[in-house]
């Protein structure tokens, strides 16, 4: 091969390799992510989405800041291959038993969360994650099934995601209630993290501004703040199966 075919033939193969890495730059940073964005954002129930929860009495609960995209056994099974448990429902039984775990400092991994509103109806799901040996302290999340699918069918499952800290009185009512950590984004943050770790989410956005008041109280009282932003994740067919026993 002559020398100036030689050259010709390199100058080919370095442009070559320029181009497809060029190619692949832009389509894993620009085109791929925008696509992303536009599956999120273009769900129908982020059109007019309530942004605060409310108590059986009205009163402000706490504010959403997570919403997957999916069906329900995607939820769920994203949910426990991420390590959280289904919360019980509030029973006599349940009930009695959070007090007596709570006071004698026992585990109780899926103990029951109360009650909070959103589009005139308690949570649907919701999931948890012990802090501890006893139900004083949690990572949980409530989970409010979109009236709206997308043009896939799925709905949007918007959640507020907290972390309890102590037990306590409300500042509101005086009832016994579950106090929490101020910092809201940081409960979120930690979910769609756990999330990723178990593969179970497709896609991840942000709606900024999700918020417009980033700092508030709930209905037991308790300050929290934030950065505004919502947390949107599309959920995987197939999450890793680490089931919770």
């Amino acid at each position: 091969m002559s020398p100036r075919r030689r050259r010709s033939l390199i100058w080919l193969t370095a442009h070559g390799t320029a181009l497809v890495i060029a190619v692949y730059f832009l389509t894993a940073y620009v085109i791929v992510p925008a696509a992303w964005r536009h599956v999120t954002k273009d769900h129908p129930a982020l059109s007019g989405i309530p942004t605060i929860t409310h108590t059986k009495d009205g009163i402000p609960g706490d504010p959403l800041n997570v919403a997957l995209i999916g069906f329900q056994e995607e939820l769920t099974q994203a949910m426990l291959a991420a390590g959280w448990y289904p919360a019980d429902p509030i029973t006599l039984g349940s009930s009695l038993r959070i007090a007596g775990d709570t006071i004698l400092h026992r585990p109780y991994e899926d103990a029951p969360v109360s009650n909070l509103y959103l589009w005139d109806r308690k949570q649907d799901l919701a999931f948890e994650q012990p802090v501890g040996d006893d139900p004083r302290r949690r990572h949980h999340v409530r989970f409010w099934k979109s009236p709206q699918l997308d043009e896939a069918g799925r709905p949007l499952w918007v959640g507020a995601a907290t972390l309890d800290t102590r037990v306590g009185l409300s500042h509101m009512s005086g009832e016994i209630t579950h106090h929490i950590s101020p910092d809201v984004d940081a409960e979120r943050d930690k979910l769609l993290a756990d999330l990723q770790r178990a593969r179970a989410l497709s896609a991840i956005d942000w709606i900024a501004d999700f918020q417009q008041n980033l700092e508030g109280r709930n209905g037991g009282g308790d300050p929290w703040h934030t950065d505004g932003r919502l947390g949107l994740g599309v959920l995987a067919n197939n999450p890793l199966a680490v089931q919770v026993n």
